[in-house]
């Protein structure tokens, strides 16, 4: 700090160069905790092994072919916990008789038991004929795609560990049959009380282009539904997240529960009660889903390392933050400023957001703290309330939003 005395211009500059110095550390000390670089020959090397299942249809031996081989593969991750999950699918939708299905739950265990997940699904169809048993469904982009890039991610997660939270890798089955692993899951996680912070799902995001000439290879689409739950929330602060931590990269937000008249695995948990978005890419090819034309040869590995990269830096920043802050306030007084207040931890440091009522995204934030007397406060200045969404985060979570 610097030693001039009070007011005087030499301290005036010595703070200012003390701030600089500080936010530089800080920046860099934020840089090393993130994962390292997701690895495109792994990833590839996850979806052929993948897609050379005959099929991983729910109905068929395959699923529990691949979901051994693929619990065996988060077995070699040090700390890694993995079950094979098995629950009962009764008879319905592409389900002709009441079938046991399985699917794979890895837990990398953290200080708290604050819980994230991000996963994808196992399991392939094929509509082009009639028995799903033995019918040819590589399914290597719908989704052995989201299965590797959850592994990666897990891969990644757990070098770079510990983390806060407790994080849960999933690949989920009994999803082209009506998401009935997912509903599983979601119901087993009310059941048993989990603190699941959030859901980031990952279905059919390794390839970058159709057919027809469209191409992204710079963006990926992240699917939200409004309500409590708070999934819209998550989707907003992953969109900072990935702007922050690859600049050549962003989502794109889509402000609806999925597709239209389609669906995915993040869907039960939003109805359970738990933030849960969908992550895929920007431009689907229909003739390359639920037939056997889903092959590795049509993926884009590239594009499906950066997608990995987007998720491990949103879970790296969501794993590592304190508990979220209680008791927010606005200052009502009409100002020319908002002022906020809340409930703050011990040695935490916050992260105040703010956007245009207009706009889908944070557009702005500023870090404050910690506050060694618990109350948080910041004051926005020249930011009217009324034009405008607050939000305040631990640093690197999700915020709590003043409306």
């Amino acid at each position: 700090l610097p030693t001039a005395p009070a007011g005087s211009i030499a301290r005036r500059q010595g703070l200012f160069l003390y701030k600089r110095r500080m936010t530089a550390c800080l920046a860099f000390a934020e840089l090393m905790s993130q994962p390292s670089a997701p690895d495109p020959a792994r990833l590839r090397a996850t979806v052929e092994r993948l897609a050379a299942f005959t099929t991983r249809n729910t109905l068929s031996a395959g699923l529990r072919e691949s979901c051994e081989w693929i619990a065996d593969e988060y077995r070699k991750i040090h700390g890694m916990q993995v079950e094979l999950m098995e629950y009962t699918i009764a008879p319905g939708r592409r389900i002709p008789e009441e079938t046991k299905a399985v699917q794979v739950v890895a837990t990398l265990p953290g200080r708290s038991d604050r819980v994230l997940m991000m996963g994808g699904h196992i399991d392939s169809l094929n509509l082009q004929e009639a028995d799903p048993k033995t019918a040819r469904a590589p399914g290597a982009n719908d989704d052995a795609s989201g299965v590797a890039a959850a592994l990666e991610a897990a891969r990644l997660l757990a070098a770079s560990g510990p983390h806060e939270c407790t994080l849960k890798f999933i690949a989920f089955s009994g999803e082209e049959q009506g998401l009935y692993g997912a509903t599983a899951l979601a119901e087993r996680a009310k059941a048993e009380g989990w603190r699941l912070e959030g859901l980031l799902n990952n279905d059919t995001v390794g390839s970058s282009r159709n057919l027809r000439g469209q191409s992204e290879p710079n963006r990926v689409r992240i699917f939200s539904e409004e309500g409590e739950q708070g999934s819209r929330e998550l989707a907003r602060i992953a969109a900072w997240r990935i702007r922050q931590a690859m600049p050549a990269f962003s989502a794109k937000l889509v402000m609806r529960r999925d597709r239209f008249g389609r669906g995915g695995d993040h869907t039960p948990f939003h109805r359970a009660g738990f933030p849960a978005v969908r992550f895929i890419e920007v431009y689907e090819e229909w003739a390359h889903q639920h037939t056997p034309d889903d092959t590795v040869e049509n993926m884009d590995f590239d594009y499906l390392t950066r997608v990995t990269q987007a998720n491990a830096a949103v879970l790296a920043s969501l794993a590592a933050a304190a508990e979220p802050p209680e008791s927010l306030r606005v200052d009502m007084r009409q100002t020319y400023d908002t002022r906020l207040t809340w409930k703050a931890a011990p040695g935490v440091r916050y992260e105040v957001f703010w956007r245009d009522t207009a706009s889908a995204e944070w557009e702005q934030s500023r870090v404050v703290g910690p506050f060694a007397d618990g109350n948080g406060e910041a004051v926005v200045e020249s930011v009217n309330k009324d034009d405008h969404f607050f939000g305040v985060a631990a640093q690197g979570g999700v915020p709590v939003i003043v409306e």
